[in-house]
């Protein structure tokens, strides 16, 4: 298992009014709307989420790392747990002509507005019972979507990872190394279940036995 940095480029360019998000609206009631994963959460208003989630090919430096670092070549097979509208999915298919394909996300609404490279591609389900055939995957990655499990979901979703995958595996979630950082994380977070510091992060890994990469996003 290695600390990997792929998100961290694009997680740092975003600026963020911790403040504001627990003072412009209710944060209990944004919350709320934020969980039914619908228009609210992908393209409703900054408060509610990604304030509308478009396509600009910033997740193509990602893909691209992720290729070199994994010696992906065309054939071989790409699962993302939490592909939402499909944008790293479409970057792989960019990346490494020849490379197959497959997403799994909660959110109907943004499997419907997914690309249309992708779109037939990605089914919709929840990361503690993937759909999968036992080890049919050749990197397995998860961008900040299993920290949106509670503890049994989490735990189930990350055997399921192990299970489905027979090469690499890869995963990105939230998480604080100090108190500034735990308080802008609760002001951020909107979908948030899983409060973990790396050291608690360590010991889930160990227990559930995920032996793939990690990263972590820290709200600074």
């Amino acid at each position: 298992m290695s600390y990997r940095e792929f998100v961290s480029l694009v997680h740092k360019s975003t600026k963020r009014d911790y403040l504001a998000r627990v003072t412009e609206r209710d944060k209990a009631d944004v919350a709320e709307l934020a969980l039914k994963w619908d228009v609210d959460y992908w393209d409703g208003s900054r408060q509610t989420g990604y304030g509308g989630y478009k396509y600009d090919g910033r997740w193509r430096k990602v893909a691209d790392a992720m290729v070199a670092a994994y010696g992906i070549k065309p054939g071989m097979r790409i699962l993302d747990v939490g592909a939402g509208k499909g944008f790293l999915l479409h970057d792989f298919l960019e990346a490494v002509p020849g490379v197959e394909v497959a997403g799994l996300d909660i959110s109907r609404y943004g499997i419907a507005h997914a690309m249309p490279s992708v779109k037939d591609k990605i089914v919709h389900g929840s990361a503690e019972t993937l759909p999968f055939a036992d080890k049919s995957f050749d990197l397995v990655v998860s961008i900040n979507t299993l920290h949106n499990l509670y503890i049994q979901d989490l735990w189930s979703a990350l055997r399921e990872i192990e299970r489905v995958g027979r090469g690499s595996k890869y995963l990105c979630v939230e998480a604080y190394r100090n108190e500034r950082e735990k308080m802008n994380l609760l002001y951020w977070q909107l979908t948030c279940r899983a409060f973990h510091t790396p050291d608690e992060w360590a010991f889930v890994f160990k227990e559930t036995g995920y032996t793939g990469d990690h990263e972590f996003i820290f709200f600074e």
